[in-house]
């Protein structure tokens, strides 16, 4: 199996070279592609042309604009790399039968309400960002019919930067921390959408009733407030000097932190047809930020 990876510099992309290596011949590319190959997904015709030279037998597109604050003044980029690129590489599988599996949001929805989203909950995204990777779903799924979307919620990694990473560095500064309370969701690890990934792969082969649309997302649900305190009692246990301790963490709405572009409020995603197409259980959240955080925190400074 030949597998055209794409983004293979970002937190999934890094994860992905690590789960689809299984699987067979891995051809990742990071924005700079590699001779005679485009990664560069400003440049959907470049990228397509790099498909139609490696004539993979799969497609992973973990290439995306996530800048979500910046978008709001750079839509034309945003939709070149979240849609315009997505829908060229997405023609090009179509034309060598090639498996397409891409990443979306929970910001295709417009954060309402308390109740998970479901795949076929109606879509109405709040931000520049939103709008764009809802065009790129919907690109890919005019363009090819063999595809799966995975749409995720607050993905991390413990490589490069997070928002545990973040809490840490500013709970050393600071007597107190305030956090956003009010926006729910569910951190989910670049490895666990990396190794779903691979699972699909493999059974989509034999399988073609697992291609469409699944929310993928950690189980549980948390806020960002809460989520730092985890993150903050975590630190504190394994002896991470600390100025605010969980304590120390005090709420604040999303209409007090205002944002170029709006967040949706309610993020949880309903991964229930992804458990039943797969028989695969989705671990909570809070084990797998434990994981990372136990990676990180071998690198901080032990209290003295």
């Amino acid at each position: 199996m030949k597998i055209l990876l794409f983004g293979m510099g970002g937190q999934v992309g890094w994860e992905l070279q690590r789960s689809l290596v299984l699987l067979g011949d891995v051809v990742a590319l990071g924005s700079s592609g590699a001779e005679g190959l485009a990664g560069d997904f400003r440049q959907p015709e470049a990228v397509a042309a790099t498909v139609r030279t490696v004539r993979p037998d799969v497609i992973v597109n973990a290439a995306a604009y996530t800048a979500v604050d910046k978008a709001e003044g750079d839509r034309d980029t945003a939709l070149l790399v979240n849609a315009a690129s997505p829908g060229a590489i997405a023609r090009e599988a179509a034309a060598c039968g090639a498996l397409l599996v891409h990443y979306s949001t929970d910001y295709v929805f417009d954060g309402s309400g308390s109740k998970a989203w479901t795949e076929t909950d109606p879509t109405g995204p709040l931000s520049v960002y939103g709008a764009t990777k809802l065009e790129g779903e919907q690109q890919i799924q005019r363009n090819t019919g063999r595809h799966i979307i995975l749409r995720t919620s607050w993905v991390y990694g413990a490589r490069g930067g997070n928002f545990a990473k973040t809490m840490m560095r500013l709970a050393k500064q600071r007597e107190r921390l305030t956090v956003v309370a009010d926006q729910i969701g569910a951190p989910t690890g670049a490895d666990l959408l990396a190794d779903l990934t691979a699972h699909l792969v493999r059974a989509e082969s034999g399988n073609a009733a697992l291609r469409g649309t699944y929310h993928a997302a950690a189980s549980g649900q948390v806020s960002w407030q809460d989520y730092a305190k985890f993150v903050l009692q975590r630190a504190q246990a394994a002896g991470v000097a600390l100025k605010a301790g969980p304590d120390a963490v005090d709420p604040v709405s999303t209409s007090n932190y205002p944002t170029p572009a709006r967040r949706p409020l309610n993020s949880r995603l309903d991964t229930t047809k992804l458990r039943q197409a797969t028989g695969l259980v989705l671990p909570t959240w809070q084990s797998g930020v434990a994981r990372m955080l136990a990676e990180v925190i071998t690198e901080e400074p032990a209290r003295t």
